[in-house]
């Protein structure tokens, strides 16, 4: 052989001996599902209608409340934060910190709590997790941070939008990030905000690829019911509905081209997509 191309040799077999020395192994990513509410009776029962078009599509059934905390590595995440403690016959039996020290993770080691949208049923303990940086849709934040609230975004039970849990950020005391887009969290596309206006103007929903698990689209409020999302079926109470449908598509898409498990976040049929607290999905 040549002397320049054994020493080619050479060099490449150097580069593959050392190369573990420099390589970053893969973070590892699990995703847990935690009970952010009490069940809710019946829809009917709500007072507002989950079909614009008056459909009789949407199931008479109880609507469950979730937040999700997200391993990256040595960084964590927390999707949406439930109902607040103080919420009534809503609130949940064991707090969002509670929660998290069953796991053995500490509010101060959250990195990021990524809000889906403003409704109260979704930021309701956002106050527990001060240190970390909020990630929330532009459209959700200039309402949450503006003057007065438009009545056009006061909603029935379940959808007022309340901006004391986010005082901390509103004041300056916290590190906020109002989405215009979408949003790579940790940088290497294995969480990733999607934004999805219609619900509420700057709703977002998260994207999850787990190694064993695949893909997983957290929905917030993009629909209510698997029947919403099937049938396109809008809710009465969005703020934009084409934008929702966009939303509708664009996720659909997304979900066929990853392979993705889409889990309706209210919808307690698909609580069983995700492992039973506290385990976590991989």
């Amino acid at each position: 052989m040549p002397r320049r191309l054994t020493l080619l040799a050479i060099g490449a077999c150097a580069n593959a001996l050392v190369a573990p020395a420099w390589a970053q192994a893969a973070p590892e990513i699990t995703l847990t599902r935690l009970d952010c509410g009490a069940p809710r009776g019946a829809v009917a029962d709500l007072g507002f209608s989950f079909s614009d078009t008056f459909g009789d599509s949407v199931p008479n059934i109880r609507l469950v409340f979730s937040c999700y905390l997200i391993k990256h590595g040595d960084d964590y995440m927390v999707w949406d934060t439930g109902w607040g403690m103080s919420a009534g016959p809503a609130a949940p039996k064991t707090s969002l910190v509670d929660l998290l020290a069953q796991v053995n993770v500490k509010p101060e080691q959250i990195k990021y709590v990524g809000i889906s949208h403003y409704h109260a049923d979704h930021v309701g303990q956002v106050n527990s997790l001060p240190k970390a940086t909020l990630l929330i849709g532009k459209g959700d934040w200039d309402v949450l941070s503006g003057p007065k609230l438009p009545a056009s975004v006061r909603r029935p039970p379940g959808d007022v939008v309340n901006s004391e849990p986010f005082t901390n950020w509103i004041s300056g005391g916290g590190t906020i990030e109002p989405l215009l887009l979408d949003k790579d969290v940790f940088g290497d596309g294995t969480v990733i905000m999607l934004n999805t206006p219609g619900h509420t103007p700057g709703h977002h929903v998260l994207l999850v690829k787990l190694p064993s698990t695949g893909n997983v689209i957290l929905g917030g409020d993009l629909a209510h019911f698997r029947e919403n999302y099937n049938n396109n079926v809008v809710t009465c109470f969005n703020s934009n509905r084409a934008d929702t449908l966009a939303s509708f598509a664009r996720v659909k898409q997304i979900a066929a081209n990853l392979k993705a498990t889409v889990i309706i976040g209210h919808d307690p049929r698909d609580v069983d997509k995700l492992p039973a607290f506290p385990a976590s999905a991989k």
